[in-house]
């Protein structure tokens, strides 16, 4: 026991035995009563002893009670003897109930200071809990605002947090903790409790493996509550993180709206402008022949333009699908009735090149938005045509297989490498070899792969015997439906 404990008791134990010494002194001076009536009264006093102050009082008082009641109260009075029997009988029952009814009264006073210090261990733990939810997790880092709190509402003499994600530790509180960084980290790694002088470090976990740990130097803290803080410190861990992850997609949603929105905003801004000089130049190829200079100007301005054309509708669809805003009307068709609507749509720009067709009539119908499957046909056919040397035919084919109807452009160009075989229908790339030598945006395959996806079909690149090949698959339509 500590010597400033022992100073705060003696004036306690001064009054309990002055108590007793008082109520001696009243009914040997003054009041002249039986023997019975001064042992209720001892008691009495004994009781209230054992309600103000603790039960070592009591006891004391209990002793003291015993002696002057028989020094002054039992036969032979002043003196420390007993000569009737019964007497003794009354002097041991009358000991026995007053330390029994002081530990009584001692153990129902510290239960009810304990269930007030449990009472105020649940309100500081409401008022961390709502300290913690109202905390801005964008201004100060999660690690720091629990440990002021915890300092703060408990009024702990240091606290210490540590976040295993970033390798922070956070200090709050008055004192500096006795205890070295290392045991904040062994407890998070090993997810274990410690306790070295004085301190108390937990893990922080939700379920999982720990996040973190937590330590506070305090003897006022119980058990649970200090499991109770550790809980509340992972959730609002959590709950920073969860923040972050969400702020963090939110601004990729909005970077990739604003981005869509300018890309749409720009490409209709050229559509415009386009068309006018698409009309203008071929209003003078049509007119009066101008000299062959001219001519060859014209036809170039006349290429370029529909070149710029195709691109801007390329972003338009591009920025379309991002928006959310592709639409698909599926229907049952033939495939050969498909394939031959985009092949007609491709025929003025094949400028003599062939493409050797091959489909069977009698393959299952697919399902299909007809205008959708012709934009993703024109640009693997655009893609076999630019990458093919000059002359050579291009093949398309569809056949049945268990994924639906599969549809494939065959080239004769130099193929695509296996390690860019999936980067290719990434939006804006292009291989390296053919970023100078062959024009293009990187959007096509692009829009390709979306709207087969939307479709519920796939898409990839595969090598053929001379060059690659191009393929995707559209489901079946149901059975029983006609076109």
């Amino acid at each position: 026991m500590r010597p400033t404990a022992d100073w705060q008791r003696l004036p306690r134990l001064a009054g309990a035995l002055g108590l007793i010494a008082a109520v001696t002194l009243v009914y040997v001076r003054i009041l002249h009563v039986n023997a019975t009536t001064v042992a209720l009264s001892f008691l009495l006093a004994i009781l209230a002893i054992a309600t103000w102050w603790s039960l070592f009082e009591a006891v004391l008082a209990s002793v003291a009670a015993v002696l002057c009641f028989n020094y002054f109260f039992l036969p032979p009075v002043g003196a420390l003897t007993i000569a009737d029997p019964q007497n003794w009988v009354a002097l041991v029952a009358f000991l026995v109930t007053a330390v029994t009814a002081s530990q009584l009264s001692a153990k129902a006073k510290r239960r009810a200071a304990e269930a007030l210090h449990r009472r105020a261990e649940m309100e500081r733990l409401y008022n961390l809990s709502r300290a913690l939810l109202l905390a801005d997790a964008h201004q100060t880092a999660a690690g720091r605002q629990v440990a002021t709190h915890i300092a703060s509402v408990f009024d702990v003499q240091a606290a210490a947090i540590f976040d295993r994600r970033t390798g922070e530790i956070e200090r709050s509180g008055p004192e500096d903790l006795p205890i070295g960084e290392g045991r904040l980290r062994d407890a998070a790694l090993q997810n274990t409790e410690l306790e070295e002088s004085g301190v108390r470090i937990l893990p922080l976990r939700l379920g999982g493996s720990p996040i973190g740990s937590i330590a506070i130097l305090s003897q006022d803290i119980s058990d649970a509550a200090l499991h109770a803080i550790a809980n509340l410190a992972a959730i609002s861990f959590e709950r920073a993180s969860t923040l972050e992850l969400a702020g963090r997609a939110e601004a990729s949603r909005q970077s990739q709206e604003l981005k869509s929105t300018l890309l749409d905003a720009v490409a209709h801004e050229f559509k415009t402008p386009l068309t006018s000089i698409k009309a203008a130049v071929s209003a003078l190829l049509s007119g009066p022949q101008a000299d062959p200079t001219t001519a060859e100007l014209l036809t170039v301005i006349s290429e370029e333009t529909d070149r710029m054309s195709a691109m801007v509708t390329d972003a338009i669809d591009m920025a379309r699908i991002e928006a959310g805003e592709l639409k698909i009307h599926r229907e049952p068709h033939r495939p050969a009735d498909l394939l031959a609507s985009a092949l007609a749509k491709v025929e003025p720009s094949l400028d003599g090149r062939r493409i050797e067709l091959s489909v069977s009539i009698s393959l299952p119908m697919c399902s299909a938005d007809p205008t959708m499957f012709q934009t993703v046909v024109l640009q693997l056919l655009d893609n076999a045509l630019k990458y093919s040397p000059p002359g050579s035919p291009v093949t398309v084919r569809a056949e049945a297989r268990e994924d639906g109807i599969v549809f494939a452009v065959a080239d004769r160009g130099p193929g695509i490498r296996e390690e860019e075989r999936e980067r290719v229908f990434e939006k804006f790339y292009r291989c390296d070899k053919d970023r100078r030598r062959i024009p293009g945006t990187g959007m096509g395959l692009a829009i390709a792969r979306e709207i087969v996806q939307a479709h519920g079909g796939r898409i990839w690149a595969e090598s053929a015997p001379e060059g690659s090949r191009f393929c995707f698959s559209l489901p079946l339509a149901p059975e029983g439906v006609s076109p």
